[in-house]
């Protein structure tokens, strides 16, 4: 594996390439993306995957990419020009894409703006509150997350956020008619840590689920865009994101193992099942 930093006006950007380029079997190299997950996030899928050349990165802001810029929100089109000038970077585009999260709202703002840096985008379970028929109701619960962490610290907001990630359906009054999250619920310490610069709980990541793809560029344009959702979210947010946003393309979301994080490994506390996880990415991308 070898480490790169990509030096731009307003950010350091700092990606991981394992593997040799140009590729051994001319196959594109595999670019992984997430947000806010770093590049070690994708160390197990990755490890699964070694007969692909495989390059990782930090987002803007977050692990080792240092930004200059004086800001600390999470922009999809800011960050998408970011992977742009990381492909650029590469030599090596078209690239295949592993998108999953936030990292697969921002594949999807790249596609639109730079159609042909991507050959085949796997976007796993995109947060976009835009697609859903009850987003107002959705910003309302995300806004809460935010408020419980600004009240009372992060493990109350990791508490609310896990609450509306894991709520099943649409969010209807029974789900505002519901108590206060509560960190011992869910194994946490209730005490206040002070910090308030999270970019899940904050709203520094508020552009993202609130992002609005554009349909029909995504359609018309060359790369093959694939949505994936966990045969284990069921209705839950993530899982109804990735299943309206694939109907607005025209397609169903294929079923990959596991959960939302379903390729991570033991290491995250809340594993996946990254063996099989690479094998369905193998099967879907050839």
């Amino acid at each position: 594996m070898t480490f790169n930093v990509l030096e731009t006006p307003d950010v350091d950007l700092v990606y991981d390439v394992q593997g040799p380029l140009p590729t051994a079997d001319g196959r594109p190299p595999l670019v992984m993306i997430g947000q806010p997950m770093t590049a070690e996030g994708f160390r197990a899928l990755a490890a699964h995957l070694g007969d692909r050349t495989v390059v990782t990165y930090d987002p803007r802001g977050l692990g080792r990419s240092k930004r200059r810029d004086g800001r600390t929100d999470n922009d999809p089109e800011t960050q998408a020009r970011d992977v742009h000038a990381i492909i650029e970077a590469l030599d090596a585009g078209p690239v295949d894409m592993f998108a999953s999260s936030g990292g697969a709202v921002t594949a999807l703002a790249l596609v639109t703006a730079h159609p042909g840096d991507v050959a085949t985008l796997v976007a796993h379970e995109p947060p976009l509150i835009t697609v859903l028929p009850d987003a107002e109701a959705a910003e309302r619960a995300r806004n809460a997350v935010r408020d419980a962490y600004e009240a009372r610290g992060f493990f109350a907001g990791m508490a609310a956020f896990m609450a509306m990630a894991s709520w099943q359906g649409e969010y209807t009054d029974a789900y505002f008619a519901q108590p206060e999250a509560d960190p011992a619920a869910f194994g946490m310490p209730s005490e206040d840590d002070g910090n308030r610069g999270d970019p899940l709980l904050s709203d520094a990541s508020w552009p993202i689920t609130g992002y609005e793809p554009d349909f029909p560029a995504l359609i018309s344009a060359p790369t093959r865009v694939v949505i994936a959702v966990g045969e284990e979210t069921g209705d839950a947010f993530t899982g109804r994101t990735a299943r309206a946003t694939a109907a607005l393309l025209g397609q169903e979301a294929v079923v990959f193992p596991s959960h939302h994080g379903g390729f991570v490994g033991p290491e995250t506390g809340y594993p996946g099942k990254p063996e099989a996880f690479a094998q369905k990415l193998r099967e879907v991308l050839s």
